[in-house]
């Protein structure tokens, strides 16, 4: 499932982007060089949130992975 949402530019501090998020206008930070380069004070973007489930699983394993070791290491000592 993919959840999409706007929202605003509201302005513009420093290397963020304070964006106004959904319909509560909740204030996001975002950093400048993640938008669009001619993105501007008033800009409307869409956003779209979507589950990555491979990369979940990668980083899954891997940190089952190392509590392995660490297991193993630990019953050694």
């Amino acid at each position: 499932m993919v959840v999409k949402i706007k929202a605003v530019i509201d302005r513009f501090e420093g290397e963020y982007a304070v964006l106004l998020v959904g319909d509560q206008g909740t204030h996001m930070d975002v950093p400048r060089e993640l938008l669009p380069g001619e993105a501007s004070e008033g800009d409307w973007l869409k956003i779209n949130f979507e589950l990555d489930r491979e990369e979940t699983n990668r980083k899954k394993k891997r940190i089952e992975g190392k509590l392995d070791k660490l297991k193993k290491k630990h019953k050694k000592d």
